[in-house]
């Protein structure tokens, strides 16, 4: 009953995954309204935009949600705040963590930089079809090669791993301190709303009882 007419095809996810049919202007006007919406409190929900936006930092891609549950979780923060915070890493943002945190790790590693984008995300490519092929290789006569996959850990993943710690940690206190008073603004004036359409119902239901009773 709930089921689409004509069925996405693979291409059609991914090409909406980079970019959503509404454009990323509605989809990011949808994603605050529906945080601006939770029934949590503020802080709570604030402790969520940070741990999902902490996530976008990491190499673990495929797996952001699932980290951003686990955070919240461990974080006691709301954990569809963080799922929705997860948009933080889209493909407008998504160049500049990659290159901050790479840059960052092979710095603090001691390691030589200067990896263009394009090459970083060649190598996760890669890296993923090399994963699976050896997966598939343990129920085959396949061989598996996790050679390759050592040095991508190696050279990529885990100076990645390293560099997100620190912009992560900054961009996601920055957006708690951002988020907490922003959001504890808009219940406030929230609650002020809906009391003033209760009493404004209030009032038109006596007027109606009132006049219903001199009618009578």
């Amino acid at each position: 009953m709930f089921k689409r007419r004509t069925k996405r095809t693979y291409a059609r996810v991914l090409a909406e995954g980079l970019y959503p049919r509404g454009g990323w202007s509605r989809s990011l006007s949808y994603v605050l309204h529906r945080l601006r919406r939770l029934p949590d409190p503020p802080h709570k929900i604030a402790r969520g935009i940070s741990a999902g936006i902490f996530v976008c930092f990491t190499p673990f891609f495929g797996i952001h949600f699932l980290l951003a549950t686990v955070l919240a979780f461990i974080m006691q923060g709301n954990i569809l705040a963080a799922l929705m915070a997860t948009f933080f890493g889209n493909p407008f943002t998504f160049p500049i963590i990659a290159t901050v945190s790479f840059e960052m790790g092979t710095w603090m590693l001691g390691m030589d930089g200067g990896v263009p984008l394009q090459q970083i995300v060649g190598e996760f490519s890669r890296a993923s079809v090399e994963l699976w092929m050896n997966l598939k290789a343990i129920f085959t006569d396949d061989i598996a090669r996790w050679d390759r996959l050592a040095r991508f850990y190696d050279r990529v993943f885990f100076p990645y791993l390293v560099g997100g710690i620190i912009p992560g940690i900054i961009v996601s206190v920055a957006s708690y301190l951002m988020a907490r008073p922003l959001i504890a603004a808009y219940q406030k004036q929230r609650i002020k709303r809906l009391k003033k359409r209760f009493e404004k119902k209030r009032i038109a239901e006596a007027a109606r009882a009132d006049a219903a009773a001199k009618a009578h």
